[in-house]
């Protein structure tokens, strides 16, 4: 290997100490930040479109994937946003990176975006665990959801209250099959846009057992802490968390 190679990747693995550090240390400064708040988890399901998102302009929030559609319209993006989908970002990685919030990305993916004060990494956790401590990784539990669940709990929120997570999908896979992927052949009908995924794009088809077993965990850690989660979703089919009307909420 020539010295210039050497002086090349040297550099590279500083700067990759310098941002995951950087991240580490963004990640301990939000721990326990909004105590006693509450915070909404905004789905991507087709609840959306009878949802009136407006209403969460002033409210802190988390956003995922391509829920970016709708900020123009909506005229504010997400507080919090994530995105680790492995086709999500093969596809839309850019739009993503224009994204006007603090957003969350694994470690691994960095090489995607152009990293900024506005970009926190964190690394892949272990299988079947729940992050009291992000900073030593996070386990995704098959949904973007659980993952900000995860952060959630780290930064303190009292309350978590999710909408558009429809739990409702035309093609689900169990735990004993592999990765499922699909292209979309015409309107996409699993997303508040058909447009979502649109004709010729590749998705993971999603695994509903394995959603729920992180729901699950994430339920146990707030309850168990005194806090929890609430369910304003408008007709969706996921039965973990308490149901509250969406609307009674701005009362």
């Amino acid at each position: 290997m020539t010295s210039e190679a050497t002086d090349y990747l040297y550099s590279m693995a500083k700067y990759f100490y310098y941002e995951r550090l950087r991240s580490v240390l963004r990640l301990q400064a939000l721990q326990d930040r909004y105590a006693g708040q509450r915070c909404f988890i905004i789905g991507n399901g087709p609840s959306l479109k009878n949802t009136d998102l407006s209403l969460l302009r002033n409210e802190i929030t988390f956003g995922s994937n391509r829920l970016y559609i709708l900020f123009e319209e909506l005229g504010f993006s997400t507080t919090f946003f994530l995105a680790f989908d492995p086709l999500v970002l093969e596809h839309y990685h850019r739009d993503i990176d224009r994204i006007n919030s603090v957003k969350f990305v694994r470690t691994g993916d960095r090489h995607y975006f152009t990293l900024s004060d506005r970009f926190i990494l964190f690394d892949q956790g272990k299988t079947l665990s729940f992050a009291h401590n992000p900073t030593q990784g996070i386990w995704g539990g098959g949904s973007v959801t659980y993952t900000a669940m995860q952060l959630a709990f780290h930064m303190g929120f009292e309350k978590v209250i999710l909408v558009g997570i429809d739990h409702s999908y035309d093609s689900t896979r169990s735990n004993s099959q592999d990765k499922v992927v699909k292209v979309s052949e015409g309107a996409d009908p699993n997303h508040f846009s058909s447009e979502y995924f649109g004709k010729g794009v590749s998705w993971l088809v999603p695994n509903l057992e394995l959603k729920e077993l992180g729901y699950r965990m994430a339920k146990y850690a707030f309850e168990s802490d005194g806090r929890e989660i609430l369910d304003a979703t408008i007709e969706g089919k996921l039965n973990l968390f308490p149901k509250v009307d969406y609307y009674s909420l701005f009362h």
